[in-house]
Formats: structure tokens, C-alpha cells, sequence
């Protein structure tokens, strides 16, 4: 029976890493649910302001800069395409720097251009900006990796997905609060469309910069402390349990994992010994010796502690990751489900203006924005399910699930381009339908990425943002061919998704013999 008190409570944590068993959601005195809060509300203010553009972008910023439909297209492609190199450099940076600080550095990196929107006049600017404040859309890599690292296996996927889903929300949250603005400052303060869409952008910038500081102020790297001294609080964890010997790897070798041989008493001279950290027991073995802490075996205590510590990546060390058939599932499906969210998010108010021009700028907007904010639910949903899943199917569970909601998201993208609706109720139906299940693939896709290659989290979870920002690129291309043809577009994503699901869906979760992460 589903225990409400947990969302407030301090929960009980692992005693190896000290991560929750459960997400005080509604506690942000407890420091897991400070952190919880941070991770979904910073990438929602950075998705609120990478997406900040669109609902302004089709009337009142093209008329006032000239463009054409292409210019509008190609900025929406610009803007996935910084994203798409920063969440690859975000993820091998929140292994080294850890994800707090890299999280922090998005905002505020992102934070510049978006206070300099008001000084675009031409198509080329608009295209450079655009450029600079997809930084942003890289905070996404950060805050997975940091809720991943203060959440236990248990209720990871809910924990990713409850960030993602809140921070998507902000994709939704934009086409209500930029006409919005923009309408307050015509409308009250007498300004012309010309300055009020570039004073509007101030807002998310102030936004932005208080989000960032709050979060260096208020919240700590780890569960354990600082991100430099993770693999030493492990160890000292699992000496206190009295368990002994160098069990845990110095972080700096990817490679170093791959080892699962018996390890060598603390103090036997060998030379792994020069690579690990031991310390004697100090106490007998004991059964929940501290304060909320979970009950687990010493096997798990082991395997946790061997295959679980983040480890600084080289170039080196971190291709075999990058190239494994585990990483490169996580992003093909990735590249469907967020690369599709990503294309549809930039182009359906334009869609809903075509074949329902009675909405207008901001009616279309409002109704495009019912599309992002369904990730308040649905996205959470996901993760939710793959948790669920979880504790009776294991990873494969996890697996199965992400394939099977993606191939029914294609039938809902296929029918909405066969059909092309011109009725408002079944327009509106599709799309939430469609929402429903690409939503919640994108919510349980990172409820199976903590398990794989849990030593070098941030290389996967940059792989799987980063693939999901190209299948983002590859969509909006498709759109942009094709003009105002968005049906069009619909089915050929619908025969894209579920194609490559198929082709994916028989490789397995995790590498076979992988410690950790099970």
C-alpha cells in the first residue's frame, strides 16, 4: 500500500552510498528532497527559456525580423544543435566535476545569451543567439546524473523521471508565460511589439541566475559529501559494517571496472593495492547500525561499492562505453521518443494555426502547451511503471517497457499524420494520446539508464541527452523539407520510431557479467 508519508519523511538510505529509498518530494528542509527539487526545477526554468522563442517566434519575431518560413525552421534546428554538443561535453563533465556544478555552469552559461535576445535584428543574429541559448537544453545530462546520485535503484526511474518530467513541463510553461508577458507589455505598459518581445527574455534570465546560485548555496555534491571524496566515504561506509580490504577503486579508470577478480586483503602488498582504497574494519558486522538506513546484504553492500562509484573518464576509457550496444539502445530510443518531443514542441503551434486558424498566436499557443505540460504526469508515469516493473521483471522489465510504449507512440504519430485532423476534439485526443505514450517512454528510457554502466553514469546519460537532441535535428529537418506538410511528417516519425525500436529490442539491458547496477 502506497505510504504517503514518504514524501516528506527522511527516507531511509543505502548504507554503502547513502542514497534515498525513497523521494521526500515535499521536504525541502531533508537534503534529498532539496536536491530533488532542484534537479526538476533548474531544468525546468532552463527548458522554459531554451523553448522561449517559439511561441513568440511565428507572428510577432518573424514579422519584426523579416524571416521566412526556412529562417524560422533553421533556428529551431541551430538551437538543438548546441544542445546536442553540450550534452555530450556535460556528461563525461559531471563524471570529473560532478553533476552540481556542471548543472550550475548550463544555467549561468545559458543564462548571457538569453539577456542579450533583445539584441538581434536579423536573421543571422537570431541564429547565433539561438546557437548560445541551446546551452540550456544541456542541463538536462546534469540533472539526470544528480538525482541519480542521491536515489537508490528502487526508486531511481521514479526519481528521473518525476526531474525529467517537471522540468519538461517547462517546454509547455513558455507558450503560456512569453505571450503572456509579451501581452502585459503591450497591452499595460505601452510598449511597441518591437521592444516588448525583447524585454520579455529578461524575465527567464533573472530566473535562470537565481536558480543557479540557490543551487551551488543550498545543496551538496553527493549523498556523502564533496564529489572528490565519494569513493573515500564508500569505503569508510563499508568498514563501518565491518567489511575490509581495497575493495574500491580510485576514480580516474573507466577500464579498472572491467576487473571482477577477488580482491586482495587490505595491506598484502599487491600492486591492485596501489589502485584501491581500504580500511580495516573498525567494528563488528552490524543490522541497520545507523539512522534510516536500510537493510541489505554484504554481497550488495560489495557489489554497490565495486561497480557504483563514479569514475573520472579519459577519451580512452570512455569509448568502450560510449560504443557499447547497451549505450547505443538507450540512444536509438532516446533519438525517437525526446527527438520527437523536441520537433513537435517547436512546430505545433504553427500546426494548430494551419488547420484551426480561428486559435490564432496565443489560443494556438495555449493548446500547444497542453503537449509539454503533460509531462507533469506522463513522463512521471514512465518511471513510475519501469520502478514497478522493476522489482518483478528486473532490467529486461525496464527494457521491454521503453520498446513497447514506443512502438504504440508510433500507431498515435501515424494516425494523426493519415488522418490529419480538422476537427479540434480529435486533433486535441491524438496528441495527448500520442503524449501519453512518448512522454512516458522518455520517463522509464532514464529509469534504465542508472543500470547501465552505473561507474561512468554521466558518459550514458550524456550519450542518451545527446542522441535525443540529434533525433531532434533530424526531425526538424524533416519539417523543415516539408514546409507546411506537418502531417506528412507525423507518420514518417510514427515509421521511424517503431522501426528502430524493432531493430533494437533484442539486444540486452546491461553488459553480461557488469557488477553493480542490477
Amino acid at each position: 500500500m502506497l505510504d504517503l508519508a514518504v514524501l516528506w519523511k527522511a527516507p531511509d538510505v543505502n548504507p554503502v552510498n547513502r542514497k534515498a529509498r525513497s523521494i521526500p518530494g515535499l521536504n525541502p528542509f531533508n537534503v534529498y528532497g532539496r536536491v530533488f527539487f532542484f534537479s526538476w526545477f533548474g531544468f525546468m526554468i532552463a527548458f522554459w527559456s531554451w523553448y522561449a522563442f517559439p511561441p513568440l517566434l511565428y507572428e510577432t519575431i518573424a514579422k519584426d525580423l523579416g524571416l521566412s518560413q526556412s529562417d524560422v525552421a533553421n533556428s529551431n534546428i541551430v538551437s538543438l544543435t548546441a544542445t546536442l554538443l553540450i550534452r555530450l561535453v556535460a556528461g563525461p563533465a559531471c563524471d570529473r566535476f560532478g553533476p552540481r556544478y556542471t548543472f550550475a555552469g548550463c544555467l549561468l552559461a545559458g543564462a548571457i545569451p538569453t539577456a542579450l535576445a533583445g539584441a538581434v535584428y536579423n536573421v543571422e543574429g537570431l541564429l547565433a543567439l539561438r546557437f548560445f541559448v541551446g546551452i540550456l537544453g544541456g542541463s538536462f545530462v546534469p540533472c539526470q546524473v544528480w538525482s541519480t546520485g542521491f536515489f537508490d535503484k528502487n526508486v531511481v526511474g521514479t526519481a528521473n523521471a518525476l526531474t525529467g518530467g517537471f522540468g519538461n513541463a517547462g517546454g509547455g510553461i513558455t507558450y503560456f508565460l512569453m505571450p503572456a508577458i509579451f501581452d502585459s507589455l503591450v497591452a499595460e505598459r505601452g510598449l511597441t511589439p518591437h521592444v516588448a518581445w525583447r524585454v520579455t527574455f529578461i524575465v527567464p534570465f533573472i530566473c535562470i541566475v537565481c536558480t543557479a546560485v540557490a543551487m551551488l548555496i543550498c545543496c551538496p555534491d553527493t549523498p556523502t559529501g564533496k564529489w572528490s571524496e565519494r569513493h573515500l566515504a564508500v569505503q569508510q561506509n563499508l568498514a563501518s559494517h565491518g567489511i575490509s580490504g581495497a575493495v574500491v577503486d580510485v576514480p580516474g579508470e573507466l577500464t579498472d571496472k572491467a576487473t571482477t577478480g577477488t580482491d586482495s586483503p587490505s595491506g598484502s602488498g599487491s600492486a591492485n593495492d596501489e589502485k584501491k582504497l581500504g580500511f580495516e574494519a573498525v567494528e563488528p558486522k552490524q543490522v541497520g547500525g545507523f539512522a534510516h538506513e536500510a537493510q541489505i546484504g554484504e554481497q550488495q553492500m560489495l557489489d554497490t561499492a565495486r561497480g557504483e562509484v563514479v569514475v573520472k573518464p579519459s577519451f580512452r576509457e570512455a569509448l568502450p562505453v560510449v560504443l557499447s550496444p547497451q549505450t547505443l539502445v538507450q540512444a536509438g530510443t532516446y533519438f525517437c521518443s525526446f527527438g520527437a518531443e523536441l520537433a513537435i514542441n517547436s512546430i505545433l503551434g504553427a500546426y494548430y494555426v494551419k488547420n484551426f486558424p480561428a486559435l490564432k498566436q496565443r489560443g494556438s499557443g495555449n493548446w500547444a502547451a497542453m503537449f509539454g505540460l503533460l509531462n507533469v504526469v506522463f513522463r512521471p508515469l514512465g518511471g513510475v511503471l519501469s520502478d514497478l516493473i522493476y522489482t518483478r521483471a528486473g532490467v529486461w522489465g525496464k527494457k521491454f517497457l521503453i520498446h513497447g510504449v514506443a512502438v504504440l507512440t508510433g500507431v498515435f504519430l501515424i494516425a494523426i499524420g493519415l488522418t490529419n485532423p480538422k476537427d479540434q476534439n480529435t486533433m486535441f485526443g491524438l496528441v495527448a494520446g500520442m503524449a501519453f505514450f512518448l512522454e512516458s517512454g522518455n520517463g522509464a528510457n532514464f529509469g534504465l539508464v542508472p543500470h547501465v554502466h552505473p561507474h561512468a553514469n554521466g558518459i550514458v546519460s550524456g550519450c542518451t541527452g545527446a542522441a535525443g537532441n540529434l533525433g531532434g535535428i533530424v526531425f526538424a529537418i524533416i519539417f523543415r523539407y516539408n514546409h507546411k506538410d506537418y502531417a506528412k511528417v507525423f507518420w514518417i516519425i510514427g515509421v521511424m520510431t517503431i522501426g528502430i525500436n524493432l531493430a533494437l529490442s533484442w539486444i540486452r539491458p546491461i553488459p553480461k557479467g557488469q557488477i553493480g547496477g542490477r
